[in-house]
């Protein structure tokens, strides 16, 4: 078959190409091969480039182009009888580290399973712990050594971070224990152990409800709050700006917000574990008609020094991850407007489910 200055054919498990291939005539000579290799049932396939005269850069990446086309059919391709310059062409085109064999097949469930667990820890888990041990290493160096954030910087954001979720905290504690004791009320009542309302509203607020409820609050407030603004600053390029400058974006952004976080944190759960023991002692007078004097005396007796420190600690490690979690999304921004809500969202998600998560290692640990 001629074209032009080109010939191509078929032969057995041989396809015979001569003339020049050049970008004029390189259609031609795929077309031809996808016809004729339709319903090609070998396993192996020579191109004999012995009569072919010189050929372009088109005509070279042609060739590639069929070889590795039909490689990926499980055909096993080699090109022969070459002159010393097309070897030189072939050579010079050829796509460094492309594989040139078949894939084996499908991966097995362990194998799919294990490159889900290194893709994870690769682009996910290490840069996780290498910003936390970043933010860890700055929070504790600007506790006495120079800092490098704006002065006031801390206060402000422990009152961004505290005193302005201080009413939405106090009132969804109050809610949780009028709740939690209404519905343990009904039990405790057929039974007669009123007097019991006490000791599971003073222990389940002071050790578990009371830092758990404020952590999710603050998550869903504050973490997505640091989360939009670091997202922002890495979109807009400031991030870059403060790098130009000399200063790290985690020691001038976020170290400020750790210092803050830390500060007000402890005292956000001693306000929902008050407020969700009032809730308790609301239920209890009117509905068990335990008297607030009762209610305080049997406070006494069941609450313990461990409850209370307990807590305490709960709530310096979840602010620890809500604060690392937003920070983290922030600075995995891409650009684009879009990418600050995705990131939020996912930050808000994460620093939950890590709350929950540490919450539930804490309570097998301590308990």
């Amino acid at each position: 078959m001629k074209q032009q200055h080109i010939t191509y054919e078929l032969e057995g498990d041989r396809l015979h190409i001569g003339g020049i291939l050049s970008i004029a005539t390189t259609p031609g000579l795929l077309e031809y091969a996808d016809r004729a290799l339709q319903a090609y049932g070998e396993k192996n396939l020579a191109i004999m480039l012995g009569s072919l005269q010189d050929a372009d850069s088109a005509g070279i990446t042609a060739l590639h182009y069929l070889r590795e086309k039909l490689t990926n059919r499980g055909i096993e391709v080699h090109i022969e009888g070459e002159s010393e310059s097309i070897q030189r062409k072939l050579e010079l085109f050829s796509s460094q580290g492309s594989p040139q064999t078949p894939a084996s097949g499908k991966k097995g469930f362990f194998e799919n399973i294990g490159s889900k667990v290194s893709h994870v820890f690769k682009n996910y888990l290490a840069s996780y712990l290498v910003l936390a041990a970043d933010i860890t290493f700055w929070s504790f160096t600007d506790l006495f050594g120079k800092r490098s954030h704006r002065k006031g910087e801390v206060v402000n954001q422990a009152i961004q971070m505290g005193v302005k979720a201080a009413f939405i905290v106090g009132a969804m504690s109050f809610i949780i224990g009028l709740v939690l004791a209404l519905q343990s009320a009904a039990q405790l009542r057929t039974l007669g152990a009123n007097i019991y309302i006490v000791d599971l509203t003073v222990i389940a607020m002071m050790s578990e409800m009371g830092p758990l409820i404020t952590a999710i609050l603050v998550a869903g407030r504050t973490g997505s709050s640091i989360a939009a603004e670091i997202a922002t600053m890495n979109v807009t390029s400031e991030t870059d700006a403060l790098k130009t400058m000399g200063l790290r974006p985690v020691r001038f952004v976020v170290v400020p917000k750790m210092h803050g976080g830390i500060l007000t944190m402890p005292f956000l759960t001693i306000l929902a574990d008050v407020m969700g023991i009032l809730g308790g002692l609301v239920i209890a007078a009117s509905y068990l008609d335990i008297s607030p004097v009762v209610f305080l005396n049997r406070m006494e007796q069941s609450l313990l020094l461990k409850d209370i420190v307990f807590g305490v600690v709960k709530s310096l490690v979840f602010i620890y991850l809500i604060v690392i979690t937003g920070s983290y999304f922030g600075f995995r921004a891409e650009k684009g407007a879009s990418a600050v809500g995705k990131v939020t969202t996912s930050a808000v998600v994460v620093s939950i489910s890590l709350v929950i998560l540490a919450d539930s290692v804490m309570g097998l640990l301590f308990y």
